[in-house]
């Protein structure tokens, strides 16, 4: 990939065979390089699944959604086996799978086709309305098909995310069986389930593996992959870097700024932080180590930035598409939600850029490229996609019309440059195109048909209420106050959420906490809005959280810094993000954060919102833009404005006002003592 703003990827070049912009993924492994018979079933597998999808946005399945679910289940599954190494040495071959994967993904077409096949197996089969009528009481043959897919489930969620995700589903299923035999005076002890109910609620109930998660994925994740696929494959991608870097070239801190707006303008084609961090640190990192940021400073500035891609319209990450379907809201509602907190986002990295700039001495840097306005009069146009997504949603198109039609566009657009015409016009290029953006999905349809599990388990054993009043009993051991209470939940709801998110991909960490952590707000009389995004902001934010922080790591192994120090920083570059969303919970205005109340409430609490993430960058990085340096004293003084500006209340944002000022004052006093 090139360093220079002017130089663009070689778009004569096949697709398969370029440099991809999306080759590291925060949820997935890395898959095998297919050959021979495996990629061409592999390819036009995918292929058929993307006009399936499109398919169905268009002219659904008239046998329901379930249905749909079920046959596209039975197409993406086995193409994880065969696309996906299984770890175990005397079985994985380096030429392509081995006997053993073959045997699984065939396995796995019978299996997930079972409940469709027309003819009879046995005491079972007989079509989908024979398989859906015994709902309840299944026959033994479904039960065994049943434990056959549960297993296969898991072990594509192995192959592709690891041990972790399978290992808390397994307990889920043994809580599922066992909690039965728990004491009954325990909250979390349930009647039991026999092993035939267990598979029940998997395969045959709205909720396992047939639920809203894979629903997500089957239609909207592999629309927005089937984007981002045409996205690159127009130029598009390349072009967002490229401007970037073109668009800052004199000012110190102008390094800083083209790796945040690179890492914004390239989520909006990948949506994965850590994707996004590494392909932006391997443009960025030689202009940031130019200025004179040290590996670790620049390496969390790339994480922060990268993990910014999964919380900014106009995609967002995969959770929001689970937020929009659990509260039964349109997409661009939950955009709406996403917009003041992108602003504090970005404005909390953009105040910390330009305060490393001062307090490390940086200097310009210059780039040898074309300028960026000649770019954006050239290429501008790759915006109109992004641009067509908005105004679609605005006027109430669905998300999933908006997005195919933004594909289509963006696969028009691509004609209009001589270096991406001839791929545009070689259908096997095209072929490739679209099936690649199927194969970016299949790691998140693993995890989602895996989080079918938890979701069954959850629902059946009445698991999620249990425990949110259990964290709700625990808050009010402390205080009968019900502000206090709300604050140890929200709390204590955090850091369990951080704990989760270390441990599993954002998409199933969002899932099992909105069942566990949710109805804890939502008992608690915070609004629903509030308790998903809240939910699904620190559910994103485990990118950046040590000590496994993803993205940190990505870019901590681009620029050759020490990991555990680029996590450190990454954090300090994202702060914002952690406490903006306790905002949402915590109090009445903090609803005005998501664009929900009043406009003049609105306004001023982003405003409050805004100079508390600067007291918040000013106690961080220790200087005062336009003043200087900071000592220990002014930091202490900006750092509690900073968070009593975000509390958002009359005496809170006086109090705020007062400790920021004071901190300029001091500030102000020592340099002209110094001076």
């Amino acid at each position: 990939m090139s360093n220079t703003a002017g130089e663009r990827l070689d778009a004569e070049a096949p697709v398969e065979d370029r440099p991809s912009l999306l080759e590291v993924d925060d949820e997935e492994k890395p898959a095998r390089v297919l050959t021979g018979w495996a990629e061409r079933i592999v390819a036009v597998t995918s292929f058929v699944v993307a006009m399936l999808v499109v398919w169905q946005v268009f002219r659904p399945l008239p046998q329901g959604s379930q249905y749909y679910l079920v046959v596209f289940l039975a197409a993406t599954l086995p193409m994880v086996f065969l696309a996906y190494r299984s770890g175990v040495r005397f079985l994985d071959r380096a030429d392509g799978p081995g006997i053993f994967d073959w045997l699984l993904a065939g396995v796995a077409v019978l299996v997930c086709l079972y409940p469709v096949l027309p003819f009879t197996i046995g005491s079972g089969g007989g079509g989908y309305n024979a398989f859906l009528d015994r709902q309840g009481l299944l026959d033994p043959v479904d039960v065994g098909m049943g434990a056959v897919l549960l297993i296969l489930v898991l072990e594509a969620c192995r192959r592709t995310t690891g041990w972790v995700l399978v290992a808390v589903c397994l307990v889920f299923v043994a809580y599922g069986y066992y909690g039965g035999f728990l004491p009954q005076d325990w909250t979390i002890a349930h009647a039991g389930l026999d092993f035939g109910q267990i598979i029940d609620a998997l395969f045959n109930s709205g909720s396992g593996f047939y639920g809203t998660p894979l629903d997500v994925a089957a239609t909207y994740i592999v629309l927005f992959t089937l984007y981002g696929a045409v996205l690159e494959f127009s130029g598009a991608a390349q072009f967002f870097v490229d401007l970037s870097v073109a668009a800052f070239r004199r000012s110190r801190g102008a390094a800083g700024r083209t790796a945040v707006a690179s890492g914004f303008l390239l989520g909006t084609v990948s949506g994965s932080g850590t994707a996004t961090a590494v392909t932006v640190g391997a443009v960025t990192w030689p202009i940031l180590k130019r200025a004179g940021y040290p590996p670790e400073q620049a390496g969390g500035m790339l994480a922060a930035a990268g993990v910014g891609a999964i919380l900014s319209p106009p995609t967002l990450g995969v959770a929001a598409f689970i937020v929009a379907e659990y509260l039964e809201v349109s997409y661009v509602t939950v955009l709406g939600w996403a917009l003041i907190p992108t602003v504090l986002y970005y404005l909390g990295i953009l105040l910390a850029v330009e305060i490393d700039a001062r307090r490390l001495g940086t200097k310009p840097v210059e780039t040898d490229g074309v300028s960026a306005w000649r770019l954006l009069l050239r290429f501008g146009y790759h915006f109109l996609s992004l641009i067509a997504i908005v105004v679609l949603l605005l006027i109430d198109v669905s998300a999933t019309r908006a997005v195919v039609y933004a594909t289509v566009l963006a696969f028009v657009l691509s004609f209009l440059d001589p270096r991406t015409r001839a791929n545009a016009r070689s259908p096997r290029r095209v072929f490739h195109a679209i099936g690649s953006g199927v194969r970016a999905a299949l790691p998140v349809v693993a995890v989602c048909a895996s989080a079918g599990v938890i979701t069954a388990m959850t629902t059946k054993t009445g698991l999620g209420a249990q425990l949110a009043a259990l964290l709700v009993r625990a808050a009010k051991a402390l205080s009968d106050n019900h502000t206090v209470v709300l604050a140890c939940t929200v709390v204590l709801a955090a850091i369990a959420l951080a704990l989760l998110g270390l441990a599993v991909p954002v998409t199933a960490s969002f899932i099992i906490g909105w069942a566990i952590i949710g109805p804890a707000l939502l008992a608690l009389d915070v609004p629903p809005p509030a308790a998903a995004m809240f939910v699904f902001y620190y559910s994103v934010l485990s990118e950046v959280t040590p000590p496994t922080a993803l993205a940190a790591v990505g870019a901590a192994a681009v620029t050759g810094a020490r990991t555990v120090p680029t996590m450190w920083q990454a954090l300090k570059y994202a702060l914002p993000a952690f406490l903006v969303p306790v905002v949402f919970v915590l109090t009445e205005p903090g609803e005005y954060l998501l664009g929900r109340g009043p406009l003049l409430g609105i306004l001023w609490a982003t405003a409050a919102a805004c100079l508390g993430v600067a007291g918040l960058a000013v106690a961080t990085g220790g200087w005062i833009l336009g003043v200087g340096p900071a000592r220990p004293v002014a930091r202490v003084l900006a750092g509690v404005g900073g968070l009593l500006l975000l509390y958002l209340e009359t005496g809170a944002l006086i109090a705020g006002l007062v400790a920021l000022s004071a901190a300029i004052g001091i500030t102000l006093l020592t340099r002209r003592r110094t001076t």
